[in-house]
C-alpha cells in the first residue's frame, strides 16, 4: 500500500486577502490612522467577491491591526509594540478572612455542566486517562474588544468522591470550589500549563475566529499540595491573536541541600 502523500491546503481566499494587507500594514504602506480601502475598492484591487473582501477586513479586526468605525470605515492602528488588546488576568489571591478571589469576568450564557470521559492533555495532567469526570463550560468575553473565550472546569469523580461538595453544584464559581477543597483540609497549589495550536472547526465557529488563527490554551492544574495529586483542571481557551494572559510571579526558595558526612 502507498504511503499517504501530505497535502498543503493554500488558505482561504479572504485570509490571502488578509494577509496580504497585513503585511502592507506592518511594511508601512498604510499607516497608524491610515483608512484601509473600502469593501468596494478591495473587490477591483484583488478581484474577490464583497463578502471575501468582508471576512478579511474581520480577520484584520482579529489580529488586532485595525478597527472599524461607523461611517468612516477601517482605521489601521498603531501596532509597533503594542500586546494584544485583551488582557486575560491569571493571578490567584487569599482574602484577608481566607477565601479565595479571582479576576472577574463575563459570562455569555449560563453555565453547561454534562459528564465526560477524560482524555487528552487534561487527562494527563490529572493522571486520570479514561476516568469519569464532571464537565462545566462558560464562554466569556470581554465587553471592551468583544474577543470569546472559552472556559471550561473539568473535577474528576474520584475528587468529587471525596470532596461530596463540589458535585452538588459543580457550575459554582471557581473560587467556590477552591474554597470547598480547603475547607476539606487540603492545602492547595496551581500549576499553568500553556500551548498552542490551530483550532479545531468547532472551536473556530465558537470563539468566532478562522481556522487558521492561531489558538492560545491554557490548562490550570489545582492540586493537593501535601500529597503532590492532582484534584481539578481549568482549561481556556482563547484567540492568540486578541489575547494576552498576565501572571504573576511569585519567587518560591530553593530545597535545602542535605550535607553528606563521610564516614573516616
Amino acid at each position: 500500500m502507498a504511503a499517504r502523500e501530505h497535502i498543503e491546503r493554500a488558505p482561504s481566499m479572504y485570509m490571502q486577502v488578509a494577509q496580504r494587507m497585513a503585511d502592507d500594514i506592518r511594511k508601512g504602506r498604510y499607516q497608524a490612522g491610515d483608512l484601509l480601502p473600502s469593501e468596494s475598492q478591495m473587490v477591483e484591487m484583488y478581484g474577490v467577491g464583497k463578502h471575501t473582501a468582508r471576512s478579511a477586513v474581520a480577520e484584520l479586526r482579529r489580529m488586532g491591526l485595525v478597527e472599524s468605525q461607523q461611517g468612516k470605515g477601517s482605521i489601521v492602528l498603531a501596532v509597533s509594540g503594542v500586546l494584544p488588546a485583551t488582557r486575560i488576568e491569571r493571578s490567584i489571591q487569599r482574602t484577608a478572612k481566607g477565601s479565595w478571589s479571582l479576576p472577574e469576568t463575563k459570562q455569555t450564557e449560563a453555565p453547561a455542566v454534562s459528564r465526560i470521559v477524560l482524555d487528552g492533555p487534561p487527562a494527563v495532567l490529572l493522571d486520570q486517562q479514561d476516568q469519569d469526570a464532571i464537565n462545566v463550560d462558560r464562554m466569556l468575553y470581554d465587553p471592551a474588544t468583544g474577543a470569546r473565550i472559552a472556559h471550561r472546569v473539568l473535577i474528576p469523580l474520584a475528587t468529587a468522591a471525596d470532596v461530596p461538595t463540589l458535585a452538588e453544584q459543580p457550575d459554582a464559581e471557581v473560587a467556590d470550589l477552591y474554597r470547598q477543597l480547603a475547607d476539606a483540609g487540603l492545602s492547595l497549589s496551581f500549576t499553568e500549563h500553556v500551548t498552542a495550536r490551530t483550532p479545531y472547526p468547532d472551536e473556530s465557529a465558537a470563539l468566532g475566529i478562522s481556522d487558521s488563527s492561531p489558538l492560545l490554551i491554557a490548562y490550570r492544574v489545582t492540586a493537593d499540595a501535601d500529597q503532590d495529586r492532582p484534584l481539578l483542571c481549568e482549561e481556556l481557551k482563547a484567540p492568540a491573536a486578541a489575547c494576552q494572559l498576565t501572571f504573576p510571579v511569585t519567587p518560591t526558595k530553593a530545597a535545602a541541600k542535605r550535607t553528606v558526612r563521610r564516614r573516616s
